[in-house]
């Protein structure tokens, strides 16, 4: 039996959290990246760059995850 495809709007409202989840934890990694560098007075601000590239990696790495094959798994 062929699977259906799904509803448009499911598939909406699935991109639209996505989004919304990459702009919510971008925003408070650049966030806690500066008031950490703001307490540890570092005079270059390395965690206001390091914390959101480790955030858009793990997104990434969720994304490949939860798009890739399910038979692949064993």
């Amino acid at each position: 039996m062929p699977k259906q495809p799904p509803d448009n709007n499911r598939l909406l409202l699935q991109y639209a959290s996505l989004g919304t989840q990459i702009l919510v934890s971008l925003g408070l990694a650049v966030f806690i990246g500066l008031k950490v560098d703001e307490w540890l007075h570092l005079s270059f601000p390395i965690l206001v760059w390091a914390l959101p590239l480790l955030v858009l990696v793990g997104i990434i790495v969720k994304l490949i995850r939860d798009t890739s094959s399910k038979n692949d798994k064993k």
